[in-house]
């Protein structure tokens, strides 16, 4: 199995919303998005083992060492090996992948969110960068397009954080922040501990929606940033975004019944979104 075959694998095998957005791009640039997709895959899967946190720490250590022997020319990884090519082509920066990493520490250091202000870091680490590294494979020629990349990565981490309430709780990480959990009377315990019928406060369904309205507006700060200059060239994130503004109007949809099961899109509208999107370049509409 050659390099790009082990991305592609993976970037199929994940089910993920971004696949569909790698479609109809150019082909080198497809390659470049998928090692870049499979790179990230593999250090969430890292950070979402269940096994012995310091084993996690020792895996991203090595992943550390695998980007400073990426931009030394000696990758030894399929997917840093399929990557090489495209850093210099692309723009793709050590200090953006070492960025991602540090992301992932978090999650295994299991910080807790104060306020809003200190998830975004959490957020510009996960998924921001990442955004600012694709919008660079996507092409673009204003510089303005990469604020749009960083507030799309915001709103994507987000909408993951909503859907992923009872995932993550069941794995010990509430990403929350306290302040908003305060104001809603609830407790990280509440969550912790799977407690019955939470779901089916109002108070909890107030703090999903304050969220909810948080990406919202995420959202629309990325679509107002983006430079018509370079709209067609960032179809591919406007397509991850239409499918992302749709499961999270299907969370609403269910009453934000995030807590015991994993809501999604079935993949043919997942298809049906990306083709509609690739066909107007429209960015999708955002409830109020």
């Amino acid at each position: 199995m050659t390099p790009d075959e082990y991305c592609q694998d993976k970037a199929v095998q994940s089910g993920s919303s971004f696949y569909y957005s790698f479609l109809f791009l150019p082909p080198e640039r497809r390659r470049a998005i998928t090692a870049l997709y499979a790179w990230c895959r593999e250090l969430d899967d890292v950070a979402d083992s269940q096994g012995d946190r310091g084993v996690a720490r020792r895996k991203l250590d090595w992943w550390a060492q695998e980007v400073r022997d990426l931009y030394a020319g000696a990758p030894t990884h399929p997917v840093t090996r399929a990557l090489q090519p495209f850093l210099a082509p692309f723009g793709i920066q050590r200090r953006q992948l070492m960025e991602v990493i540090d992301g992932m520490r978090m999650d295994l250091d299991d910080v807790r969110y104060l306020d809003f202000e200190s998830l975004k870091l959490y957020c510009r680490r996960a998924a921001g960068v990442v955004g600012e590294m694709s919008a660079g494979i996507f092409g673009y020629s204003d510089a303005q397009t990469l604020v749009y990349a960083d507030r799309l990565g915001l709103a994507f981490q987000l909408t993951n954080i909503i859907r992923d309430v009872g995932e993550d709780a069941r794995m010990g990480r509430v990403y929350l922040p306290q302040q908003d959990l305060i104001r809603h009377g609830l407790s990280r315990q509440q969550f912790l501990s799977g407690r019955a019928g939470l779901e089916e406060q109002p108070a909890f369904r107030a703090l999903m929606a304050e969220q909810a309205a948080r990406a919202r507006d995420a959202y629309r700060e990325a679509f107002a940033a983006l430079p018509e200059v370079d709209r067609n060239r960032q179809r591919p994130g406007l397509i991850m975004a239409a499918i992302y503004v749709a499961l999270l109007d299907e969370i609403e949809r269910s009453g934000y019944a995030v807590l015991n099961q994993r809501i999604a899109l079935t993949p043919l509208r997942k298809f049906w979104l990306a083709c509609r999107t690739r066909a107007t370049g429209r960015a999708p509409r955002i409830a109020s």
